[in-house]
């Protein structure tokens, strides 16, 4: 048996479900159609979606619009990070426009408009919300969740969660943002990766009171079908630009570290987030970052060869179940100018100022993890009251 923390439309409360078997195929909340559409079927909806918002490969718009949802019922969509057919560079401004496709108004949550307001949600009396995650606390589309579930909690809204998979949701590791250090890549006191689905960490922002004020939105989730914490998991469409394929999926909790250093992450190629270089290091691998168009915009060290590792054949012998720090480790050791190392973007990512001390004080990995047991211990205990699967 599994502890369901969700809501209906109208009320927050627990329900107690039961798991399917791990024989049965994995389906998204979004392809169980029938267990949401009649939720939708006779209201004004808001989405919050984009080109990962796919049923059985078709996106969830054109889903809605074939099962008898008339596009008038569509009044917005939100677009994250990445706009709405993930087509922006990270860090690229998304503007607001019109689906070319269906003609309905997207709005940016991307920029200075990061919470829908009033006006934009005139209108809704439903928002739907269907990202797919990656797992790690700076990947920004859980930032846009909470920002969503706020402005429902505001305009008393009811939220729809089309739960999806989580390829890193295996296991949990990493320092426990401290809320001094909290911003747009970290917003809540969880791990760099924290082994929660969207729907399972809405029930945890939810239920912990981290919305402004403390305040709580009407949430429903629609949870996967045949999915469980230890699955193994390949998703059908790349979720932002530079994590073009699982390994970089995998990768990312632990090289995403090198966007607060000097060094590069290899944006800017068609590795990014398996290698890391710099022009002044040595090593028999190299790379040279050039901008490309919706994807990398002014990559660090653009047009300039830089020296490092080559990242992309590397699997863990224990398997995909912890945080690597080696690389980040050894990148500081090799690099000659130590004070210049880290950027002030580095405590974001990490969520406190102790992982910065702690590597310029020549602590090893073995010191750091250690640092970190306690209060993955006391998250641990609190996020089991949030598990959707086994």
């Amino acid at each position: 048996m599994t502890r369901l923390l969700i809501s209906t439309l109208l009320t927050w409360q627990s329900l107690v479900g039961v798991c399917t078997q791990g024989g049965d195929p994995l389906k998204s909340g979004a392809e169980r159609i029938g267990q949401y559409l009649p939720l939708i079927a006779d209201k004004q909806i808001a989405l919050v979606a984009n080109h990962t918002s796919l049923v059985g490969g078709v996106h969830l718009v054109d889903t809605l619009l074939a099962s008898g949802i008339s596009k008038d019922q569509i009044v917005k969509i939100f677009a994250p990070e990445h706009g709405f057919r993930g087509d922006h560079a990270a860090g690229v401004k998304v503007a607001d426009g019109k689906d070319p496709a269906t003609g309905i108004a997207v709005v940016s949550l991307y920029g200075s408009n990061k919470k829908p307001g009033a006006d934009e949600l005139d209108g809704v009396a439903l928002v739907v919300f269907d990202l797919q995650d990656v797992g790690s606390r700076f990947y920004t589309y859980i930032s846009t969740l909470h920002y969503v579930m706020e402005a429902c909690a505001t305009y008393d809204l009811p939220l729809l969660v089309l739960d999806r998979p989580n390829p890193n949701g295996n296991y949990v590791d990493g320092p426990v943002l401290d809320p001094a250090f909290a911003s747009f890549v970290g917003m809540h006191p969880i791990p760099v990766v924290y082994g929660l689905t969207m729907g399972e960490l809405a029930g945890m922002i939810n239920g912990e009171g981290w919305l402004k004020d403390g305040m709580r939105c009407k949430l429903t989730v629609i949870p996967c079908e045949g999915y469980f914490h230890n699955s193994s998991i390949s998703l059908p469409v790349s979720p932002s630009p530079n994590l073009a394929n699982d390994h970089a999926i995998r990768m990312y909790p632990s090289t995403c570290f090198f966007e607060g250093t000097v060094l590069s992450e290899g944006r800017g190629t068609a590795m990014p987030f398996e290698v890391y270089g710099h022009p002044e290091m040595e090593g028999e691998f190299s790379f040279t970052p050039e901008e490309i168009p919706e994807v990398a915009s002014n990559p660090k060290f653009e047009g300039q060869v830089c020296h490092g590792k080559d990242l992309r054949n590397y699997l863990p012998e224990e398997g995909w179940n912890r945080i690597q720090l080696q690389w980040l480790l050894e990148a500081y050791r090799a690099f000659p100018r130590k004070e210049e190392f880290f950027t002030t973007y580095f405590d974001k990512l990490a969520g406190t100022d102790a992982l910065r001390i702690q590597v310029e004080a020549g602590w090893d990995e073995q010191q750091i993890r250690a640092s970190w047991q306690e209060e993955l211990q006391e998250y641990m205990a609190r996020r089991s009251n949030y598990l959707l699967y086994e």
